[in-house]
C-alpha cells in the first residue's frame, strides 16, 4: 500500500515543484492539470484500497432439462420379477424372501389383495405394463387382392386371356378381335374381386371373434373382496383365484391352495401335468388347471411374461 502511495506522490511533487517562470496563462492550465491529475490519483489509491469481488457468471440459456425418472414406490422391479418365475429357481426365491416378501415389495396383501382404488392401478399400469399382447396389423383389403394375384391358376388364366387377345386382334382387328380376350380378363378380375372381398370379411369376423374369445373373467381379491373382472384389467400385485378349468391368466407365485395341479403342455411340451405347492410355487401364464384349487400372487403381465415373450417371437397368421 505504501508503495502504491509514493508512486502516486512523486508526480505530484514534480508538478507542485515546476518553475515558476511560467507566464500567467501556463500557470492557469499548469494548476488545472494538477488538480485533475491529483483527483484521478486520489480516485484510483480509494479504488485499490477495496476488496477484490469475484465476478459470476450466469448462464442465459433459456432452456434445461431434467433427466427425471419416476419413482413408483415400488421395492422391486420388473426384471427379477420376471426372471424369478421363468427360471423357476426356489433358491433364488428363498433369498430375496420367499412369496411374502416379493408380495410386501409390491405393496399387497395376501388376505385383502390390493386396493381397489384407480390411482394405485394405474400406478401398476405405469410400473409394469398391462395384461394384454401385441398383436399383427389387420389385412387391408390391397393384401387380400394381392395374395390373390399370386395364385397359380390365377397366373394360367391371365396367360390364355393375353394369348386369346393378341390372336382375336390379329385375326379380326382391334375393333372385334378384343372380345374373346377381354371378356376373360373382365371375369378373371371379377373372380379377384368377390375372392378378396370375401376374405377380407372373413378375416375381420376372425378378429372380432378372436378378442371376444380371449376377454375372459377372472376371480381376484381386491380391498378385501372377491370379484370378477377382465383378464386385460389384471395387473401386477393381484390375488386370483383358480379352479379346475382355469386358465392362468398371467405368470405369478403360488401363496395358497390344496392338490393344484396344472397342465403346461401348451408351454413346455410335458403332457403330465406339473403340482404347483410351497416347494414349487411358479404359474406360467397361458396354463390350465387341471385339478385343486390356488390363490395366486400376480408377478408379471402382458408382454413380460413368459407367454408374452413366445407371442412377440411368432407371427400369428389368421388366414384360416
Amino acid at each position: 500500500m505504501s508503495s502504491i502511495l509514493l508512486a502516486i506522490l512523486d508526480p505530484i511533487d514534480s508538478l507542485l515543484l515546476a518553475p515558476g517562470t511560467l507566464s500567467r496563462a501556463n500557470k492557469r492550465w499548469h494548476s488545472a492539470f494538477v488538480t485533475i491529475y491529483c483527483s484521478r490519483a486520489l480516485l484510483s489509491l480509494f479504488n485499490n484500497s477495496l476488496p477484490h469481488k469475484k465476478k459470476i457468471e450466469v448462464s442465459r440459456s433459456p432452456f434445461f432439462t431434467v433427466d427425471f425418472k419416476p419413482d413408483y414406490g415400488f421395492k422391486i422391479d420388473q426384471a427379477i420379477l420376471t426372471k424369478l418365475v421363468k427360471d423357476k429357481d426356489v433358491d433364488n426365491l428363498q433369498d430375496i424372501g420367499g412369496v411374502l416378501r416379493v408380495a410386501s415389495s409390491l405393496e399387497t396383501n395376501v388376505e385383502f389383495g390390493i386396493p381397489a382404488d384407480l390411482v394405485d392401478i394405474d400406478h401398476r399400469h405405469e410400473a409394469f405394463g398391462q395384461n394384454t399382447y401385441e398383436r399383427p396389423p389387420t389385412k387391408s383389403f390391397f393384401n387380400f387382392i394381392v395374395e390373390a394375384f399370386k395364385d397359380l391358376t390365377i397366373f394360367i388364366l391371365l396367360g390364355c386371356a393375353a394369348l386369346s387377345l393378341a390372336f382375336g386382334i390379329k385375326e379380326h382387328g382391334i375393333k372385334e378381335g378384343w372380345y374373346d380376350g377381354g371378356s376373360i380378363f373382365v371375369a378373371i378380375f371379377l373372380v379377384i374381386v368377390v375372392s378378396s372381398t370375401s376374405n377380407f370379411r372373413q378375416n375381420r369376423q376372425f378378429d372380432k371373434l378372436s378378442e371376444v374369445s380371449n376377454n375372459i373373467q377372472v376371480d381376484v381379491v381386491r380391498a378385501g373382496r372377491r370379484q370378477q373382472i377382465s383378464v386385460f384389467e389384471i395387473v401386477v400385485g393381484d390375488v386370483v383365484c383358480l379352479k379346475i378349468g382355469d386358465q392362468v391368466p398371467a405368470d405369478g407365485l403360488f401363496l395358497d391352495g390344496h392338490s393344484l395341479q396344472v397342465d403346461e403342455s401348451s408351454m413346455t411340451g410335458e403332457s403330465d401335468p406339473v403340482e404347483v405347492d410351497c416347494s414349487h410355487p411358479f404359474f406360467i401364464s397361458g396354463t390350465k388347471v387341471v385339478d385343486g384349487y390356488a390363490r395366486m400372487l400376480v408377478t408379471s403381465v402382458g408382454m413380460n411374461t413368459t407367454w408374452g415373450e413366445m407371442m412377440s417371437s411368432i407371427n400369428r397368421d389368421t388366414n384360416e
